[in-house]
């Protein structure tokens, strides 16, 4: 019997007792070994569902139950850090071919996840706005921003700001027609989501890239830089500001 034997056998209930797994007292360890893979899946699926959910409430509960017994078989943790358990399962669901009529589900999955990323992510110093509101027109339009660790940015088609809401406080209000992206931030201890705009989605990916201002604004030219700049700041979004020289 190898790790890999023994590792497969325990995410998947059709795979029979590996062989010559016995107990401590040298007996074959199958109802053991049955009770045993069942504790691992009901609690790797309880983790799941901790992790994603208001993706579980829009699955339903026997919904979920199925897609997370089929996430674990194809894609076991591969590490002891539970922390992040779930990377991939928004992919892991895009590909189901009984669920491609939701098909605002896997970026739900995409922002829960990127959630938990920003909560464990390293703690940044913010920058302190006077040192950008001290730059010329000029300068500011050769300043590149750098970010806090903990910033994420959801790109989404689907209003998933205000379904991730409605699936978790059923009386908020229903979601808008309109794609709404996610900006998640971490002023303070708990991650804060932010609903977007696509214009101000397009000019903060933009400048996550590295994008200095002014190119950033010529690529996105709706945006409202000024609101955009006054959101960054004001969730501790922002770190640095590094202006290059002119050529």
């Amino acid at each position: 019997m190898t790790q890999t034997d023994f590792s497969q056998a325990i995410f998947d209930p059709a795979r029979p007792v590996p062989d010559r797994l016995t107990d401590a007292a040298d007996r074959p360890a199958g109802k053991r070994f049955s009770v045993y893979r069942n504790n691992v899946t009901v609690s790797l699926k309880e983790a799941l569902e901790t992790g994603f959910p208001a993706t579980a409430r829009l699955l339903g509960e026997a919904n979920f139950d199925a897609v997370a017994k089929g996430y674990l078989r194809a894609h076991p943790p591969q590490s002891p850090l539970m922390m992040l358990f779930g990377d991939g399962f928004a992919e892991y669901i895009a590909a189901i071919p009984a669920l491609k009529s939701l098909g605002y589900l896997p970026d739900v999955a995409r922002v829960e996840y990127a959630m938990r990323q920003s909560y464990h992510a390293a703690d940044a110093a913010p920058l302190d706005p006077a040192k950008l509101a001290g730059l010329t027109p000029e300068a500011l339009n050769r300043a590149r921003l750098s970010f806090a660790p903990a910033v994420r940015l959801v790109l989404s088609d689907w209003p998933v700001h205000a379904i991730r809401q409605k699936a978790l406080e059923p009386n908020a209000p229903n979601p808008p027609g309109s794609a709404q992206p996610v900006l998640i931030t971490r002023p303070q201890y708990d991650p804060d989501l932010q609903p977007l705009s696509p214009d101000q989605a397009a000019l903060i990916a933009a400048l996550m890239s590295g994008m200095p201002l002014s190119r950033a604004m010529t690529e996105v030219p709706k945006a409202d830089l000024g609101a955009v700049l006054t959101l960054l700041l004001a969730q501790s979004a922002l770190t640095d500001i590094d202006v290059e020289d002119p050529k």
